[in-house]
């Protein structure tokens, strides 16, 4: 079988002297979406930063396409192909839509151009010369994705996209998310929801102190739901 394009072993991480990851392990391989499933406080969004680079301090190892980038800065690894979406999804109040989604730079072939993407998002061709302010909770969260879309990264990771917004809004993030799966983006996605994760995710890992405790395929859900229920408190 293929090399994982994201192999992640015996990752530990601190924020100062705080050590938050205990070795984590997960595969991501092209093409999928992957979730990191788990309670407040166990450890996923500091995984999608350390991926990143960005914590105070990591070892172990971060493979991507092969290459180990556990040593690297966050800039480098962003040209490698990984792109972090935020909870906090970082949209710029004093530029407007267009010029929030052409601020990134790109980082190599294969992203979307602007006119793909407003297909993708047509709510954001409408709010296009709206200042990054004015979009709702929903928009700003296609507006982060969207942005992140253009920078030809191969690697998309989403930190808690659904969080705070109206059902309906959640249904389209879905729609959103298995529409990038189809253009042949990898997602690896950190998520409280489990009934969305189940809706767009292949796998799944579950989380606790900052290490996994659990995978589980979509198909295997039925069957691992007691131990979920345990676990996530769902």
């Amino acid at each position: 079988m293929a090399e994982p394009l994201l192999k992640v072993e015996n990752l530990e991480a601190w924020y100062g002297e705080s050590h938050i990851l205990h070795g984590m392990d997960i595969e991501v391989r092209e093409g999928e979406v992957v979730t990191l499933l788990g309670r407040n406080g166990a450890g996923k969004t500091t995984t999608l930063r350390s991926i990143m680079g960005l914590v105070g301090r990591r070892s172990g190892s971060v493979r991507f396409e092969g290459q180990e980038l556990v040593g690297a800065r966050s800039d480098r690894i962003a040209r490698a192909g990984i792109a972090l979406c935020p909870e906090e999804r970082g949209i710029f109040a004093s530029l407007d839509v267009t010029e929030n989604l052409m601020l990134p730079p790109k980082v190599r072939d294969g992203g979307m151009d602007l006119d793909a993407i407003y297909t993708l998002f047509p709510n954001l061709k409408e709010r296009a010369r709206s200042p990054g302010t004015k979009l709702s909770g929903g928009e700003q969260q296609m507006l982060a994705i969207a942005r992140i879309l253009r920078t030809g990264a191969k690697l998309l990771m989403l930190d808690e996209p659904t969080e705070g917004l109206a059902p309906v809004i959640v249904q389209q993030i879905g729609r959103t998310i298995r529409e990038i799966k189809e253009r042949g983006f990898t997602v690896l996605l950190v998520e409280q929801n489990f009934r969305f994760a189940q809706t767009v995710a292949d796998r799944h890992y579950v989380v606790e102190h900052g290490r996994v405790v659990d995978a589980v395929s979509n198909a295997e859900l039925s069957g691992a739901m007691g131990r979920l229920h345990e676990y996530l408190g769902v």
